[in-house]
């Protein structure tokens, strides 16, 4: 424990972030570092609980007591050392994670938890300052080679494991540059990619061989992909989108929010985007239908190109300012939040269900028709039921969909090679991380389900370690917490 009583003396301060003026100006990342000496007394508030529950909240298990710790004290190198030795990518966690750690701190019992996501990413920007990051590829090589289909978090972190454990590593990724969702879908605002393709020099330097333009299942068949590696690992994600069947949802003007936000993500990469493909929000008035993660990051968005007016739609009813009785700590806590960008400007309406659009003559969007609606239990389900008179309607230029995912995509790789699904429609797998399909294992959103980043590098890890055992007959990599 570094300070005695500094979870007494010391408050929480939150991260620092740039002025809303300054920032809806570019599209650089919101946050700034903390100080140094902040950020120590920060670590300091650490208790080093004798049953630390951040660790429980946290799928990857951080040592989190360990280097909040050696942050207070100055010992920055040994913190480093601690972080890598669960999470292979923590200036990405440190960047976009909703911290679950935080929500399991016992400090949050009753008062404000530690900064535990902030500390994460001073240590790993620090390291990378001080080049102890640096490239060290495998001493000695297997002889054996597997292919990792899909370059998100998940992906890579399977591909960083074997890569470690001496095998060649293959990632192949359909779109035209690595990172999935953290390339396409998360805007540059919460994450500029440079720290993204940083981490990605340093695997290629390690040895890991990236394809990028290859549709497996498409481009190339899988069976060809297996005839040519030792194992397979499914990391594609959850792409199929949530649609919503209402009348008039096939009017222009409303998109998939992935549609949208990965298009601008490209613009900010630098590519054209042409005319009559571009979806923009400058000048218009915005429907966002969705509350979670997503609708942020297109609210965001919005902000930055410049809409007239915006609006997020949630179905649920607004979350209380504090826990409910029902959902006691170390569990997440499910409280109403306020992120970067519903700082930035916007309506948040919840309890609102989108009934249809009507449109113009020449088939653009041009009405929201809703209505409030009240939840309610039935037999064991929730229903959403709508309030008598409270029909609306409201001018929209521009509609995205920020609903979701219901699962991976099932046609082409997953049909080809026949694997058994859930029944939530997911990959199904085996303790080991293998699918019904010999050799083939998954990991992921695409086994779990849409989820958080830190899940993803999670099982990406596990999904390593079983294929290290199943390919030598054993593992040195580590075992899953």
């Amino acid at each position: 424990m570094g300070k005695l009583k500094g979870f007494l003396e010391i408050e929480r301060q939150a991260a620092p972030k740039r002025p809303t003026s300054e920032r809806l100006a570019d599209w650089n990342e919101v946050y700034l570092p903390y100080a140094t000496p902040d950020l120590q007394a920060q670590g300091a508030r650490c208790m080093d609980c004798g049953i630390p529950f951040c660790h429980q909240g946290c799928p990857l298990g951080n040592l989190i007591p360990d280097w909040n710790d050696l942050v207070y004290r100055g010992k920055w190198r040994g913190a480093i050392d601690r972080l890598h030795k669960t999470n292979n990518f923590p200036e990405w966690t440190g960047r976009l994670c909703p911290a679950p750690c935080e929500g399991s701190c016992v400090l949050a019992i009753d008062s404000d938890a530690v900064t535990i996501k902030a500390v994460e990413l001073a240590i790993v920007e620090r390291a990378f300052d001080e080049g102890w990051i640096a490239p060290a590829p495998p001493a000695v090589r297997t002889g054996k080679a597997v292919a990792v289909v899909g370059s998100g978090p998940a992906g890579l972190a399977a591909a960083d494991q074997l890569n470690r454990a001496g095998h060649t590593v293959t990632v192949f990724e359909k779109s035209d540059r690595i990172g999935g969702l953290l390339r396409y879908g998360i805007p540059e605002f919460k994450m500029e990619k440079r720290f993204l393709n940083r981490r990605l020099a340093v695997m290629e330097a390690e040895g890991v061989r990236f394809r990028t333009g290859v549709n497996v299942g498409v481009d190339v068949s899988a069976g060809n992909l297996r005839a040519e590696h030792d194992a397979l690992l499914l990391a594609g994600g959850a792409g199929w989108p949530r649609d919503l069947t209402v009348p008039g949802r096939e009017l222009r003007g409303i998109h998939f929010a992935m549609e949208y936000l990965t298009q601008q993500n490209r613009r900010n990469e630098g590519d054209a985007v042409p005319a009559a493909e571009a979806i923009t929000a400058a000048g218009k008035r915005v429907v966002i239908i969705g509350g979670g993660d997503t609708g942020a990051d297109c609210l965001g968005t919005v902000h930055r190109q410049g809409a007239a007016s915006v609006a997020q739609f949630e179905l649920l009813p607004r979350p209380p300012d504090r826990r409910g009785s029902d959902n006691p700590w170390p569990n997440w806590p499910n409280i109403f939040r306020v992120s970067a960008a519903h700082e930035e400007g916007g309506d948040r309406v919840y309890s609102v269900s989108t009934e249809r659009f009507s449109g113009t003559g020449d088939g653009r969007v041009a009405r929201l028709h809703g209505t409030k609606v009240e939840m309610q239990r039935r037999d064991g389900r929730m229903t959403f039921e709508p309030v008598p008179d409270t029909a609306f309607e409201m001018d929209v230029d521009l509609v995205l969909l920020a609903m979701g995912f219901l699962g991976p995509e099932r046609d082409g790789l997953l049909s080809e090679l026949g694997v058994r699904l859930t029944e939530r429609g997911n990959v199904w797998r085996d303790d080991n991380w293998m699918t019904s399909v010999p050799s083939v294992f998954t990991a992921g959103d695409m086994q779990r389900g849409q989820s958080l980043i830190v899940w993803a590098i999670a099982e990406g890890r596990s999904a390593a370690r079983g294929i290290d055992a199943w390919l030598m007959g054993r593992s040195d990599l580590p075992a899953p917490v």
